[in-house]
């Protein structure tokens, strides 16, 4: 065998061997998630500290979250499209200053305007951090993509299960100002993106190999496997509103408890939804996609359906077992959608966030409106039923058998 024939076979072999799993970059861009997450959640752990502050109804506390998570929905699909034509590893850190930005400005907020734009400038800066932080994850994956999905997602749940333990810790006690001191969590996170764009920037190649890859499936059916997804982050986003939005006033309301105590209830479902994040990604690696996400959002039904009716025990043990099942899903889901539009993470990542924040957004406005005219017990009532919608799951086509 020639010289060259020898160095043309190690150049293939070299190119079908599977890259390690870059772990460190997986740590840091899932700590970044974390603090970028934190921050959003201590909005929503604020909710009664500013509606008592500002003398606020449910449809204005709603519309907190609709404008957060309306500003991040609009620009990252936008944002993904963008850098996959352009990758642009040093978005990162500006993304998080655009989070800090909002945080020193939520905690030096006099008027619900002020508080409406704080909200517009955290969503601003999460529609920049997810998608190419997403890429960043499939990157480092070395081949186990929902593993690092899930690596990834498990920082950001964390950090906002962490947002309602630290303002009842923080907040509650010394008052909405002492929220700008979370402004230095922000710093270590611009100081931990510096770092990943600078791995991520010296690895242009492997972005361009990812795009060159082909859809396993026809358009048509991709077009309509991509909306069975986009239902799905329906119906666990609209949902998750009713929790992470309204919980604590429920908890408030019918058991009567006191804000920190209903905030420590917030922070237990909240870290079980981290928990359960850890869940889908590797076990979608080894059993398919599919499976994971039928089983994610059809299995939570029967708890949801029992949750308005429980006592205040067997209201914590019931979300609890919410926040495991049903955070096992996104993981999957977005997985999923990346290997049916291969070579467009960006854009499939932007999407998807995009997507399930907006759905978020929706969800606590339409349900703040509902909350006023009819009670909080109605919100979690009629929420019961929407993990239902699971059952459309079987519609999806299984890409891993077809490939």
């Amino acid at each position: 065998m020639s010289t060259a024939t020898t160095s043309a076979a190690g150049q293939r072999v070299a190119l079908a061997a599977p890259r390690a799993a870059a772990f460190g970059i997986l740590g840091a861009i899932s700590g970044a998630h974390l603090i970028n997450d934190m921050m959003q959640s201590l909005i929503l752990a604020m909710y009664p500290i500013l509606k008592g502050e500002f003398s606020l109804d449910f449809m204005q506390v709603g519309l907190i979250t609709l404008t957060y998570q309306l500003t991040a929905s609009l620009f990252q699909p936008l944002v993904g499209l963008y850098t996959d034509r352009r990758p642009t590893p040093w978005s990162l850190p500006a993304g998080m200053g655009f989070t800090l930005a909002g945080l020193v400005l939520l905690g030096w907020a006099a008027s619900f305007g002020a508080v409406l734009a704080a909200a517009a400038l955290v969503g601003t800066g999460s529609s920049v951090f997810h998608p190419e932080s997403s890429r960043v994850a499939r990157l480092a994956s070395g081949g186990q993509h929902g593993l690092a999905q899930s690596l990834f997602q498990v920082g950001g749940n964390t950090g906002s299960a962490l947002g309602p333990l630290l303002a009842a810790a923080v907040i509650v006690p010394h008052g909405q100002r002492s929220v700008a001191w979370f402004a230095l969590a922000a710093l270590l996170g611009i100081a931990l993106l510096a770092q990943v764009s600078r791995w991520y920037a010296a690895h242009p190649a492997t972005r361009r190999a990812a795009r060159a890859a082909a859809s396993p499936l026809p358009r048509p059916q991709v077009a309509m496997a991509i909306t069975v997804l986009l239902l799905l982050v329906f119906s666990k986003y609209f949902y998750l509103a009713s929790i992470s939005s309204f919980y604590t006033f429920y908890l408030i309301g019918k058991f009567g408890l006191s804000v920190q105590a209903a905030q420590m209830h917030l922070f237990i479902f909240l870290f079980a939804a981290a928990a359960g994040t850890l869940i889908g990604g590797p076990l979608g690696d080894r059993i398919g996609r599919k499976p994971v996400i039928w089983g994610s959002i059809l299995g939570v039904a029967p708890f949801a359906l029992a949750l308005p009716y429980a006592s205040l025990g067997w209201t914590t043990v019931l979300t609890v077992v919410i926040g495991l099942v049903l955070s096992s899903a996104f993981s999957a889901i977005l997985v999923y959608a990346q290997e049916l539009i291969p070579g467009k993470v960006g854009a499939v990542s932007g999407l998807f966030f995009g997507f399930a924040f907006g759905m978020g957004g929706l969800g606590a406005a339409a349900l703040g409106v509902l909350a006023d005219a009819a009670g909080i017990d109605v919100v979690y009532r009629a929420c019961a039923f929407l993990p239902l919608l699971g059952l459309v799951a079987v519609a999806l086509p299984d890409i891993g058998r077809q490939r």
